[in-house]
């Protein structure tokens, strides 16, 4: 099992832990940001394949922004990946 934590940049969220144990997320949490949108996505991608979530996400916008907290989550991943 790896844990990471992230600082995401250009949203409203200040961070983002969760571990990979076997190539799978778990335990997603969001500090800051959409508290029930963020919520929803950590139950979605729960077990699920750190890649294909990381694939599904990335790119996502939030409004004007060129990123989203869900594409903040696939540039971690992506970094955690390697």
């Amino acid at each position: 099992m790896a844990h990471y934590t992230y600082q995401p940049r250009g949203v409203c969220s200040v961070q983002i832990d969760y571990d990979i144990v076997d190539g799978k997320i778990h335990n997603l949490v969001y500090i800051g940001g959409c508290n029930g949108n963020l919520k929803a996505i950590g139950r979605l991608v729960e077990g699920m394949d750190a890649k294909q979530v990381a694939d599904i996400l990335r790119g996502n916008k939030c409004g004007m922004k060129g990123t989203s907290c869900a594409d903040q989550l696939a540039r971690s991943i992506d970094e955690a990946l390697g």
